[in-house]
């Protein structure tokens, strides 16, 4: 996009401009309009739009009450406003990602890089966080990793050769959070020479060699990543990094990927249903949980998460245990 200081005044340029301009203008002026135009192009269902736009135009009276608006809204008026509900941490974290991906769109617009809701919501000490249904440790259950891999494989819709391209690296770096236990800086670092087609095996490479390791990945995780190699190949994208950002081979950034797995969950239809966000640690969670159901040694387990001591892996073998007494204990609630 041109700079202001040189701006581009050529036919084709002009059109693009004059969109962005009038989007601009429209939150600006009114923003409530501006989210059911942004809300018709989300292709959600009838009702949960009309809950997404009941949510926002709570938050929109509250940032009037503050004297608040799109552009000066900060994260303590957010978190006042999301801890200050009266309603259970599932709504909470409900609002909360409403409101960071309509001002994702928003901030894309203005050019700015700061979103105060992200930041809200990846802090896990946040007050808002301090209500009902407090859980120590996340994993999602059999079922949602089943509809998460069955959203990585579906088919994909007409995109073009950028959409396309960058829909099949959130994929694959999906797959390899919850199919190979990866943190997101190992996963924004890893080099295409770190994996091989066809081989479960992935090195993690650390600037200290001591501390380079080996995950496996899981079947699907596998068929995911061969996928990804042959489009990011035919893609012709530069560096050697597995997951680039952009044609020219930069880093991915860790909200863009926060943004691939907030998609993909909300794309399996799993996202509203869960009190705590997805996250990459809930996926490495996910990715142990299922080694461990399989009979995995928790020793083993720890190895190819990257735990130096067992007493980690041994914790996170409790914590999903205490994790699953807990659903039972609620399911025999439920049937009484």
């Amino acid at each position: 996009m041109p700079t202001p200081s040189t701006p581009d005044t050529s036919p084709h340029a002009r059109p693009e401009a004059d969109l962005f301009d009038q989007e601009r203008a429209d939150w600006q002026r009114d923003p409530r309009s501006a989210f059911d135009a942004w809300l018709a192009k989300q292709q959600f269902r009838l009702s949960s739009a009309d809950v997404y736009r009941a949510q926002w135009g709570l938050f929109l009276d509250w940032m009037h009450a503050k004297k608040k608006t799109l552009t000066t809204v900060d994260r303590l008026t957010i978190a006042d406003f999301v801890g200050g509900l009266s309603v259970k941490k599932t709504q909470r974290a409900r609002y909360l990602r409403l409101i960071e991906r309509v001002l994702d769109h928003v901030r894309d617009i203005e050019l700015a890089s700061v979103n105060p809701a992200r930041f809200i919501a990846q802090d896990g000490e946040a007050a808002w966080r301090d209500t009902r249904d407090n859980e120590p440790t996340g994993f999602l259950t059999s079922n949602e990793r089943a509809r998460l891999i069955a959203q990585l494989f579906s088919p994909l819709t007409m995109l073009t050769a950028a959409q396309r391209w960058r829909e099949m690296r959130d994929r694959a770096l999906v797959a390899l959070f919850l199919g190979g236990g990866l943190k997101t800086g190992e996963a924004r670092r890893l080099a295409v020479s770190c994996v091989q087609r066809g081989s479960a095996d992935v090195t993690i490479e650390a600037v200290n060699p001591a501390f380079t390791r080996r995950t496996r990945l899981s079947p699907f995780a596998i068929a995911l990543l061969d996928r990804w190699l042959d489009e990011r190949g035919a893609a012709e994208l530069a560096g050697d990094l597995l997951f680039p950002a952009s044609p020219s081979g930069r880093p991915m950034h860790k909200a863009t990927m926060l943004r691939a797995i907030d998609a993909q969950t909300e794309a399996a239809g799993i996202a509203d249903a869960r009190a705590e966000r997805a996250s990459p640690q809930t996926l490495r969670n996910s990715f142990a949980a299922d080694l461990f159901e399989s009979g995995v040694d928790p020793e083993q387990v720890g190895r190819w998460l990257g735990f130096v001591q067992p007493i980690s892996s041994n914790r996170l073998h409790r914590a999903w245990k205490t994790w699953l007494e807990r659903r039972t204990d609620s399911v025999d609630a439920e049937n009484v």
